[in-house]
């Protein structure tokens, strides 16, 4: 993994800005944040300031050119120029965006003429579903029993069931998990799974969804059926934190809790042959143990006896993991090709990396997907609450955790080979041309 130092990157990026000769905030700037950054610094929303005028923005110019240059903001950490880069969601600036503002701090951000700013884009309310504006209102909203989070003290975690209102099986369009209101910045988890309970209390769950802190949800592929069974429960699974993490954590009890799960479902029509599942990938979690002042690697391997086709990827970790990465093994040829890289990963903010069904990786059977996930447990890792103390794995904040959810379409070798077919047609390219 080739990591670039924050010096040399701000030297790279200021020698590609000659080209913007002098940008101001109306003509250039204010555009690039309006449509990137206004989202979340507004009144009300999850950042610690407001970025939605001149006056609010050049205070912050320097911490604005400082944050963009090292790929800080907007927080969507996933490596350029490694693997894979066609991702549905990608939150990424562009580095003609980047050389910008990169020269308009470099000049003083000057306002330019304030009357030709461009109109501010239309933003969804707060409370809304990421997937609103695509889909409509979900299907099925289910929400979480109501829990109070005290200002702080240890983890909390909750674990019940709902019932999930589904009368025939369905495929899943899209599928959210959101908490209300202040509880963003406290809840660090909170899964979702088909359960069924059998007389003695035994649970026999399948996960419908994944949420960390900053997910944004999950969108199925065209063609493609991940279920939503009807006649199982929904279990919930939530883990809280009180005080919360990031910069707009509360410090404050959070009164009755919620979190929601939105689903959007296809058609009852709707026809896919080929089937999808969300798995929580281990890394040899058993020997996670990280020394004072130490750094360690954990790695993980996972084969199929069919080929599949890999739709996203989402490594999880807490305070001390920072960086990841997921690769491809083909033990005939011995080739090893990178998909995904994520060399400055947070937990305050999880993405499941989508990609692009043209550029998703086609992975044929026995081919070995290589997880890979690193940890700073030094001074110098700024997430990292006590560098002094032993960490092994857990289930709290301040222990570790070591795996990757991923969204895997399961295919037969005809369809394989179809979807290979197309994809050398294309001539799109892909990690998995085997």
């Amino acid at each position: 993994m080739m990591l670039m130092t924050a010096g040399l990157a701000t030297e790279t990026l200021a020698q590609g800005s000659s080209n913007h000769s002098s940008p101001t905030y109306a003509a250039d700037v204010a555009s690039i944040i309006n449509e990137n950054c206004v989202v979340c610094h507004r009144e009300g929303g999850i950042a610690p300031m407001q970025l939605t005028n001149y006056e609010q923005v050049r205070p912050w110019a320097p911490l604005i050119q400082d944050r963009v240059v090292n790929r800080k903001m907007p927080p969507y950490s996933y490596d350029h120029g490694i693997g894979i880069q066609d991702l549905q969601g990608d939150w990424r600036l562009s580095q003609d965006d980047i050389d910008t503002i990169v020269a308009w701090v470099s000049q003083g951000s000057p306002s330019g003429n304030l009357n030709e700013i461009p109109p501010m884009p239309d933003l969804p309310d707060l409370a809304e579903w990421n997937f609103a504006s695509q889909f409509g209102q979900p299907d099925i909203v289910l929400a979480s029993n109501a829990i109070d989070v005290p200002a702080s003290g240890n983890d909390l975690w909750d674990i019940h069931f709902v019932q999930s209102g589904l009368t025939s099986d369905r495929c899943i369009k899209a599928v959210q998990v959101k908490p209300r209101g202040d509880a963003k910045s406290v809840v660090h988890h909170a899964n979702t799974y088909f359960a069924d309970v059998d007389e003695d209390g035994n649970v026999s769950r399948s996960p419908l969804t994944e949420y960390a802190m900053g997910k944004w949800g999950e969108i199925i592929p065209e063609g493609v059926c991940r279920t939503a069974a009807a006649g199982r429960l929904v279990q919930w699974d939530i883990h809280m934190y009180p005080g919360g993490l990031g910069g707009a954590a509360p410090g404050t009890m959070i009164e009755d809790n919620v979190v929601e799960l939105g689903i959007w479902l296809h058609d009852e029509d709707y026809q896919a042959d080929i089937k999808q599942d969300l798995s929580s990938y281990q890394l040899n979690q058993g020997e996670l143990l990280i020394p004072p002042h130490g750094k360690i690697m954990t790695q993980g391997f996972h084969t199929f006896d069919h080929p599949v086709r890999i739709d996203s990827f989402q490594p999880h970790g807490h305070l001390r993991m920072n960086a990841a990465t997921l690769e491809i093994f083909y033990p005939e040829t011995g080739r090893t090709e990178v998909v995904s890289s994520i060399s400055d990963w947070s937990a305050t903010w999880h993405h499941s990396h989508l990609f692009d069904s043209d550029a998703a990786p086609l992975v044929p059977a026995g081919a070995v997907l290589v997880i890979k996930q690193w940890y700073d447990n030094t001074a110098d890792n700024p997430n990292n609450p006590d560098p002094r103390q032993w960490v092994a794995w857990g289930q709290r904040t301040a222990d570790e955790m070591t795996h990757a959810w991923i969204a895997v379409s399961h295919l037969d070798d005809e369809t394989y080979q179809e979807l290979l077919a197309e994809r050398e047609a294309s001539e799109t390219g892909s990690v998995a041309v085997n």
